[in-house]
């Protein structure tokens, strides 16, 4: 059973501890008092599932507009092109950026500043498979024994595209004039530096920033770098702190990417997905990377 909210029906996801599903709303049409609520809940919960929305790509920047500024408005994350052309080859570079997004991550840690949140709808899906996971890294910190929290208390460690993508294998194939890459998060500044423990800018509880894109702590050797973030990654995503939305057309949420990592799953991609991924700009004075500042 939901939990009344007056404005709204909110129910925990079960067994775990983050994660609610939200019914009885139209966020198309949000008053200010349900928008209150719906924001309190958001920073509970930290993701929030709204199903049977079918938002046009207006009305989802709209929404995502309540929690802050866009880092950019709706962009399809799909395999399917405006002509509708399918793309599925192994080395073709869309396929690459789906493939690499099955690491669990954070979004934007490898530009200078870290979003905020995203909203993620649903307009085409596969016949199964697909499913975005999500995982709270503040439960993953709080499973975290004395000893390894008194490790990484002090450490930080950068944060690349260019890292996760060419160690999972799907560095674009298709270069510019430059020698770079045109597709967004390959820019050529110094690569971020985040402390593996973030304190949340509104609760003040900590919680783990780690992910795919980590790499190089300074002043610790490579070799040994990349063991313990593998090791803090492989923890904090046991299934028992995880949660797969499996989609269904016109569903949607809306997580907060300070507290929660998330990951695509594999599906059959000669069959056409078409999602809408809308992010929420990060708050300069908290998330800006430490050498950015």
């Amino acid at each position: 059973m939901g939990t009344s909210l007056q404005t709204f029906d909110l129910t925990p996801l079960p067994g775990i501890s983050f994660g609610a599903v939200v019914r009885g709303v139209e966020l198309r049409a949000l008053d200010d008092r349900t928008w209150e609520a719906l924001y309190d809940a958001w920073i509970e919960f930290g993701l929030l599932i709204f199903p049977e929305q079918f938002l046009t790509r207006d009305e989802q920047d709209a929404f995502a507009t309540r929690f802050g500024d866009l880092e950019f408005k709706a962009t399809p994350i799909a395999n399917i092109d405006k002509d509708g052309v399918i793309h599925h080859a192994p080395d073709d570079d869309v396929v690459k950026s789906i493939r690499g997004n099955e690491g669990w991550h954070h979004d934007s840690t490898y530009m200078p500043i870290q979003a905020k949140g995203a909203v993620f709808t649903a307009e085409i899906i596969p016949t199964e498979g697909a499913a975005t996971g999500f995982s709270d890294m503040r439960a993953a910190y709080e499973m975290l024994d004395d000893a390894t929290r008194d490790r990484i208390a002090t450490l930080s460690a950068h944060h690349s595209l260019y890292y996760s993508q060419r160690r999972a294998g799907y560095l674009p194939s298709q270069k510019n004039e430059r020698g770079g890459y045109d597709r967004y998060g390959y820019h050529d500044l110094e690569a971020p530096l985040r402390p593996l423990v973030k304190f949340h800018p509104v609760t003040g509880r900590p919680n783990l920033l780690i992910g795919r894109h980590a790499h190089d702590i300074p002043g610790m050797d490579p070799a040994e770098s990349e063991q313990l973030l593998d090791s803090l990654n492989e923890q904090a995503c046991q299934q028992d702190n995880t949660y797969h939305h499996q989609w269904e057309v016109g569903d949607a949420v809306v997580w907060d990417n300070r507290r929660l990592m998330h990951q695509a799953t594999p599906f059959d991609l000669s069959q056409p997905r078409r999602m809408w991924h809308t992010r929420i700009a990060g708050d300069p004075e908290t998330e800006t990377a430490v050498n950015h500042r």
